[in-house]
């Protein structure tokens, strides 16, 4: 238990971090009018139009709290409420990261097309790995172990390829903004400490991913004392 601890303290740290941090940023920023003064539906559905998807990829509201998400089977940018219809640099941030989703489901982006490819394989992973490695320890079967450290394996290339596609995302999102004059050069630290702070989550769930997979290797490797 205490080397378990040992692996996977320094990311559990980071994530307590990371959801502190992308709260307090994301309520700071709520609070800070844009000065286009367009809510998120508003952006969305502009970049949308300056990307020639208008008519591909719809916007609607979403219930929640940043729950903000793009749905590459309908094709739908879903927005939270508290992003939906406000004009704050926050909202904007969100909804712009959101719609670069959609462009690089739009362009086959490739880490984008690999992580839809692997979600059906990250789903079963993500269920059948603890309970084969319980089994595996239950019975003393190194092969039960193996079998569920490959499947955990899954699970960690599946937050490696996120990295990618969130980062990617969150610097189309500053483009966009930018490029069409929906923020000022003022207004792009604000959007980026926004979507910085959301990145953090995403590389704290790596880490601790990767972290747990280590402690089973060791394990595996007879290092567990």
């Amino acid at each position: 238990m205490l080397s378990y601890l040992m692996f996977i303290l320094p990311a559990l740290i980071l994530s307590i971090y990371a959801q502190i941090k992308v709260k307090s940023t994301f309520k700071r920023y709520s609070q800070v009018r844009s000065s286009r003064g367009m809510s998120g539906v508003d952006v969305a559905n502009t970049i949308l139009r300056r990307n020639g998807m208008s008519g591909q990829v719809a916007v609607e509201p979403v219930a929640g709290e940043l729950s903000d998400h793009y749905d590459p089977t309908s094709h739908k940018v879903r927005l939270s409420e508290t992003v939906y219809g406000s004009n704050s640099i926050a909202a904007i941030g969100v909804a712009a990261h959101e719609v670069g989703h959609a462009i690089q489901h739009h362009e086959s982006y490739g880490p984008l097309e690999l992580r839809h490819r692997i979600v059906p394989i990250t789903n079963f992973a993500s269920g059948a790995s603890f309970p084969v490695l319980l089994l595996g320890f239950f019975l003393n079967s190194l092969n039960l172990i193996m079998v569920g450290i490959l499947l955990f394996s899954a699970v960690v290339v599946f937050h490696l390829v996120t990295l990618p596609v969130e980062l990617n995302a969150s610097r189309r999102a500053v483009a966009q903004l930018s490029s069409s004059g929906l923020i000022s050069g003022t207004e792009v630290p604000a959007v980026k400490k926004v979507l910085g702070a959301a990145a953090l989550t995403y590389l704290a769930a790596a880490l601790s991913a990767i972290a747990t997979l280590l402690y089973y290797l060791m394990i595996f490797a007879g290092g567990d004392e």
